[in-house]
This record gives structure tokens, C-alpha cells and sequence, in this order.
């Protein structure tokens, strides 16, 4: 019964649309023809999700909550390389959480960012730069234990696959710009939304992005949309299995919202120890850290 909201579907916010078109059109036919054909688009388009057997496998490892390293876990190694994943494997993480981008001749590597000045020593955005030209940059440079890794790479994605399953890891892909392709090669691949609210009129510690009040108003606006279409259409589109979300808005009804759609919601960035045990012992749900080590603060 997809159809029902109480059990994952889309009666709600179709409901929803269909009446605030006929408040802006007051043209019934219309409104009704639209929202026919959005949800016939929506139910040919999207993406099958996996079974909830599967997708446990890799969000809930041994029916446990799982504690992912972020980035490798980036404060207790430089983020993205290889020492942050054998690292992450001997402080006790179940997974890893690496980020993908591409050189400027398609070899896949860690980045997190489009450009490598924030983690290497190096300048410059990693689309016009080969792979030879990334692979001579230090990723510790700018680490504040570099003094301990002194001879880290950039890792390409073949090499961190190798590593985190020699440590028997669990791979969390932030795939960024790159996620439809990964799912059209493989649909048994594990796939979730990343979200947090208000992330395009304020930045990761709140403040906000524009100086100009319209400016600033137009896009929590944008915020106020996107965060409807996470939570009312897009999972659905994308037949995802997890949901990850800041931290600040997990909440024991925010679980059982998603938990009705077939969906485990994951908890990002959890630095502290008394975070991690109440998601532990209270939510029961797995959490991305930076840190398995102590508690830090948050990495934008």
C-alpha cells in the first residue's frame, strides 16, 4: 500500500500539492492534470529501493549501531587517505564515510573538496589538475597531526576500496554530483540522501550565507522547498535506504517518521561522547563522527 502516508507513501503529499495548486490556479482541471502527471513521472522514474534485509547490512552491521568515520575519522588522521581508514579500522569504527571527485584526466580519488588548498599543500581546483599533479601533493599538510603521517598520497578510489575492505569496513560514498551514475551502474548499491536544513541561506555554523536581506530571505525560501521535497518526494525518486541528517534534528519522532517509509535515519556529525551514547542506547541508530578517539568539534 504505497499509496498510504502511515505506511511510506505519497497520499500526503500529493494532497498537499494538489490543494496548494488550486489555491494559486483556482482551476481544478488543471491542478488535478498536474499532480496526475508529477506522480506518474514520479512512479515511472524512480528507483527501487533495496530490501530492508540489504540494506541493514551495510547501515546496521551484526544488527549493531554502527559508529562511521567521517572522512576516515578527520580529526584523528588527515581526512580522505589511507592512514585516516587504518586509523578509523583500530580506534573501533564500523565504517568509513569518503568522498569522491575526479581529475582532470577522470581518475577517481578522496577529495572532499573541488579544489585541494584546504587539505594539500597544493593550489588549484582538482578538475584542472592531473592525476600525476595530485598525486605529488601532501593531504597531511595541513593536518594538525602531520607531523605523524609524513608520507600520505592522495588515494584513488581503487586503493581506499582495498584498504577499508582489508579492514573489513563498511564504505560510505559521498559521491556528490556523481550519484545517479554510481546508481545506474549498480542498483544494489546502498543509496541515501544527505541533508541539512537551512544549509543554502546559512553556513555549516549557523551564520548566515548574504549580507542583503532579500538575498538572505529568497533562499530560506529555497531551504523552506528543498527540505519539503527531501522529506515528501525525493527519497521516494531515489529509492533510498538511509536518510543522513545534521544531528540537531534527530529526535525519537524523527525516526519513527522515516522508520514508517522503510528508512533508517544515520546522524552526522556526532563528536561528543554523551552524543554518541544517546544515540546509542536511546535512538538506536548509527551516527557519522570525525573522532573515535574524543570529543571534537564539528568538520564543515
Amino acid at each position: 500500500m504505497w499509496l498510504w502516508e502511515e505506511q511510506g507513501g505519497l497520499l500526503g503529499p500529493f494532497s498537499f500539492l494538489l490543494l496548494l495548486l488550486l489555491l494559486l490556479t483556482r482551476r481544478p482541471v488543471s491542478a488535478g492534470l498536474f499532480t496526475g502527471v508529477l506522480y506518474l513521472l514520479l512512479r515511472f522514474f524512480s528507483f527501487e529501493p533495496l530490501p530492508s534485509r540489504r540494506a541493514l547490512q551495510v547501515l546496521k552491521p551484526g544488527g549493531r549501531v554502527a559508529a562511521i568515520a567521517h572522512r576516515g575519522g578527520s580529526h584523528d588522521a588527515p581526512e580522505n587517505t589511507l592512514a585516516a581508514i587504518r586509523q578509523a579500522a583500530k580506534n573501533g569504527a564500523a565504517g568509513v564515510e569518503l568522498d569522491i571527485e575526479f581529475s582532470s584526466d577522470g581518475v577517481a580519488v578522496l577529495m572532499h573538496d573541488n579544489t585541494v588548498d584546504r587539505t594539500t599543500d597544493g593550489t588549484g581546483r582538482l578538475c584542472d589538475l592531473t592525476f600525476e599533479q595530485i598525486r605529488k601533493l601532501n593531504p597531511a599538510a595541513n593536518h594538525r597531526l602531520r607531523n605523524d603521517f609524513p608520507h600520505e598520497k592522495v588515494p584513488t578510489l581503487r586503493e581506499a576500496v582495498a584498504e577499508s575492505l582489508n579492514h573489513n569496513l563498511t564504505i560510505f560514498f559521498d559521491v556528490k554530483g556523481h550519484a545517479n551514475k554510481m546508481r545506474q551502474t549498480d542498483r544494489n548499491v546502498v543509496t541515501g540522501l544527505t541533508h541539512r536544513p537551512w544549509s543554502l541561506s546559512h553556513t555549516g555554523d549557523g551564520k548566515p550565507r548574504y549580507d542583503a536581506l532579500w538575498r538572505h530571505c529568497l533562499f530560506v525560501v529555497m531551504d523552506i522547498l528543498l527540505d519539503w521535497s527531501l522529506h515528501n518526494l525525493l527519497w521516494y525518486l531515489c529509492g533510498i535506504s538511509a536518510f543522513l541528517i545534521q544531528k540537531d534534528f534527530v529526535s525519537p519522532a524523527y525516526l519513527r517518521k522515516w522508520s514508517a517509509k522503510g528508512i533508517h535515519v544515520v546522524g552526522w556529525t556526532v563528536n561528543s561522547f554523551n552524543e554518541k551514547s544517546y544515540y546509542e542506547s536511546h535512538l538506536g541508530a548509527s551516527y557519522i563522527t570525525d573522532s573515535l578517539l574524543e570529543d571534537c568539534r564539528p568538520h564543515f
